[in-house]
């Protein structure tokens, strides 16, 4: 890829907790580039958001990167000091957060808010950003935003509060947006009024967007590229499309029958049998994700697979693919 962007190689982060170290990502690689969304996708617990915030130097307490390399535009992101990271955050790449309300100030009116972004990093004084915060609230479909800018978040629907946001991203000009279920608490006609959003601020503003989501519907709707993860590992990854349509990765097929449809109206859904692996102690060998897979031989349990990568495509399995569900 060119050096705008993000660019993320051999990504790992490890927790410390009570119980031990957690690896929490581990060995995640994927490129980012200008004008294009990339999804994010796993169950609950599989490192997602914490990739998200290991890209922004916002880990929890005990959290560390402990190798790899994040490079923001051509700029080395890892190793960077609190001080400069804070100069990244909000005008390079900017975060919208899984819960707005918990994200939101709510003793601050929502214009301070969306405006400060650029009082802090482009030398805004309070006046002219209180204009800038009117004129976002606008283009991200916020009615009567003057009046909504003077106001609290409180006084926000959940799906306004979110376009609030996603304004507040945008006020420090940010090159790359993560977006960190951005559409979970909202209702399904909400939900794809900010996917859309989104997309078309993608293309207008040329944005690197991460979609981090569950949602495989959300994938199909939003995104180009599609990245699986599992227990903190990309399993699979590529084009959209092709990931849905022909998955190389037992994870990512079993993901795809536990979707509801239509046709399936009456019928019990299917679901991915067993737990997730715990990310304490020693690193079992073998595949992650062997003990629930229903395709897994004797080869799985030795070793980690390798990063398999094919034309557009990569995968983490011995199997080499399989036939599609």
């Amino acid at each position: 890829m060119s050096a705008r962007g993000l660019s993320v190689r051999g990504l790992t982060t490890r927790l410390s907790t009570e119980d031990g170290e957690v690896r929490a990502v581990t060995d995640v690689s994927f490129d980012l580039s200008p004008g294009e969304i990339v999804g994010l996708v796993g169950e609950s617990g599989s490192g997602k958001s914490l990739t998200a915030l290991s890209l922004l130097g916002l880990l929890p307490r005990g959290g560390r990167i402990t190798s790899g390399s994040v490079r923001l535009d051509g700029r080395e992101l890892v190793g960077l000091d609190d001080a400069e990271l804070r100069r990244v955050r909000g005008r390079q790449i900017a975060m919208i957060f899984q819960d707005p309300m918990t994200s939101l100030n709510p003793y601050l009116t929502v214009g301070e808010q969306v405006g400060e972004p650029a009082r802090l990093h482009r030398g805004f004084g309070a006046r002219d950003a209180h204009r800038l915060a009117v004129s976002l609230l606008e283009q991200v479909g916020v009615p009567e935003p003057e009046r909504r800018a003077r106001g609290f978040p409180h006084e926000l629907s959940g799906g306004m509060r979110q376009r609030a946001m996603i304004a507040m991203a945008l006020a420090g000009e940010p090159s790359v947006l993560l977006a960190d279920e951005p559409t979970t608490a909202l209702d399904v006609t909400i939900q794809a009024q900010v996917l859309a959003l989104l997309a078309s601020l993608c293309r207008e503003r040329s944005l690197a967007v991460l979609l981090v989501t569950h949602d495989l519907g959300v994938v199909s709707m939003t995104t180009n590229r599609t990245l699986v993860m599992y227990a903190g590992r990309i399993v699979e990854g590529g084009p959209t499309g092709e990931v849905l349509r022909s998955p190389r990765h037992p994870y990512t097929r079993a993901l795809l029958r536990s979707v509801p449809r239509v046709e399936q109206r009456g019928l019990r859904l299917e679901v991915i049998g067993g737990l997730s692996p715990r990310l304490t102690g020693e690193e079992p060998d073998g595949c992650s994700f062997r003990p629930r897979c229903g395709e897994a031989r004797t080869t799985c349990a030795t070793g980690q697979p390798p990063r398999v990568e094919l034309p557009g495509r990569e995968h983490r399995c011995v199997l080499a693919g399989g036939a599609p569900p």
